[in-house]
């Protein structure tokens, strides 16, 4: 088992006593390793991961190694682009972010220069996240340009 979920000690006598000085001692050990994030259940690719299908639990593996969710907001919101397996760790490779324009939508087009601001309605060509360059379609001239996803949806043309 590369994990274990904490669980509390109910009870009193001997064994309960030696069961806590037990864990006591092996507290910082496992404290060391730090987190990681679990599925409760099956989570498909393309499916948006909340915060109530995840859990965090404590790393007994020394062994675990590679680039997992150490915590559950780091996969928050995320999108999988493989299935994930309840009780696996979530290895960060296996997500991506939310696509902010979607190929055929309605965005718009920005170009700068200077003082000088040109918008206009374009059609993306491909989903794109945001930061991602992609090829969108001027929708008023036919024209295909190259440009960079913004945060608010936008697509800011690059200068040939």
């Amino acid at each position: 088992m590369m994990f274990r979920r904490i669980k509390t000690i109910a009870g009193g006598g001997a064994a309960a006593v030696l069961a806590a000085a037990g864990m006591a001692l092996a507290a910082p050990a496992v404290a060391d390793m730090g987190t990681a994030v679990i599925p409760k259940q099956i989570i498909y690719p393309g499916e948006e991961i909340s915060a109530g299908v995840v859990e965090e639990v404590d790393v007994t593996n020394p062994k675990l190694a590679g680039e997992y969710a150490r915590s559950v907001g780091e996969v928050t919101g995320m999108i999988s682009t493989r299935t994930l397996l309840p009780g696996r760790t979530i290895l960060l490779s296996a997500l991506r972010a939310p696509y902010a324009v979607k190929r055929g939508s309605a965005v718009r087009l920005a170009f700068s220069m200077g003082n000088m601001t040109i918008s206009a309605a374009g059609t993306p060509l491909q989903d794109a996240s945001v930061g991602d360059v992609i090829r969108v379609r001027n929708t008023d001239t036919g024209v295909i340009v190259s440009g960079t996803v913004m945060a608010d949806g936008t697509v800011q043309v690059m200068a040939r």
